[in-house]
């Protein structure tokens, strides 16, 4: 892969998490002002792969992320990235901190910071920006509409603002999982260490529907590491789940969790097996190895194959 997109403009995190998957990408990259128009440029084949938040440890999943995998031309996430999250306010140079009245960033960081601007800035109110990083640009080029922006150090500096306060993130150690998505192809290789990602749909709702779902993972000893209800925009009520698990589609508990899936659901959306980022093997629980499964699979043969006595 040559042709990267992210959500930009540079100096957003989402930036960051590309220069550390493809650091040789810095002439073969573009900048997209959304999640759904990065993944255009892909499905129209003007990228190889799309890098894009899907989840943080304070506010959970990227919702722009999840609702475009679930939906149009199938893609399927081929890596994923960690970035440590750190803040800073940000502001043209001579503005004083108790100057600030309107904060310019992404919803997701402002979910992130609102306390320390609750107790330090009670007055100023927050303006939303398609990110960080565009948040610093509008400050940086004289908008009226924001007074300061919060956004990543790097951000900060690139736009020559003045960092008027430093780590201003509520939650100390807050990370960003970014995806690398790309078109459906060959499966990266099973590492021990993998995640798989679904999306499920119900053929209907009724009583004991999700864990009809959940037991195929249960009975077969696979841990989801995610599981989030998303609405299917179709009706009031109506949701689908997009789950992540422990392991890849090649091993034999998770390909046969999913056939069981695909037996019930009204549509198994597979998304993609990948190494996750934080190295972590997946807990295989007794029982559950492709050993044992195999094992189940030539007695049964051996049982349908055997003659009646």
């Amino acid at each position: 892969m040559t042709r990267y997109g992210y959500l930009g403009p540079e100096g957003t995190f989402t930036s960051m998490a590309l220069d550390a998957w493809a650091p040789e990408s810095a002439d073969h990259r573009v900048a997209y002002s959304s999640v759904d128009s990065a993944f255009a440029a892909l499905r129209a084949g003007e990228i190889d792969a799309a890098v894009v938040p899907i989840e943080n440890s304070v506010e959970g999943g990227v919702s722009a992320t999840l609702d475009a995998l679930a939906a149009g031309e199938p893609l399927v996430v081929i890596g994923e990235q960690l970035v440590p999250i750190t803040f800073v306010l940000a502001g043209p140079t001579g503005m004083s901190l108790a100057a600030v009245r309107r904060l310019g960033t992404h919803s997701h960081a402002w979910a992130q910071v609102r306390g320390w601007v609750g107790a330090n800035l009670p007055k100023a109110t927050y303006v939303p920006s398609l990110s960080t990083a565009a948040a610093a640009q509008s400050v940086a080029a004289g908008d009226a509409t924001v007074d300061a922006a919060v956004c990543a150090p790097v951000a900060a500096s690139m736009h020559g603002l003045s960092v008027l306060a430093n780590d201003i993130g509520d939650m100390q150690g807050a990370v960003t999982r970014f995806a690398v998505v790309a078109r459906p192809g060959e499966l990266p290789e099973p590492t021990g260490a993998d995640k798989t990602t679904v999306v499920l749909y119900q053929r209907e709702d009724h009583a004991g529907g999700l864990l009809e779902l959940l037991e195929q993972f249960a009975v077969r000893g696979i841990n989801m590491t995610r599981l989030e209800s998303r609405p299917t925009k179709e009706s009031m009520g109506s949701y689908c789940f997009s789950i992540d698990l422990e392991g890849h589609v090649r091993d034999e508990r998770i390909g046969e969790a999913l056939m069981g899936l695909h037996r019930i659901c009204a549509e198994v959306r597979f998304l993609g097996s990948y190494a996750r980022a934080d190295r972590q093997p997946a807990q295989v629980a007794a029982f559950t190895s492709d050993a044992h499964f195999r094992a189940a699979q030539s007695w049964l043969r051996g049982v349908r194959g055997a003659r009646n006595m």
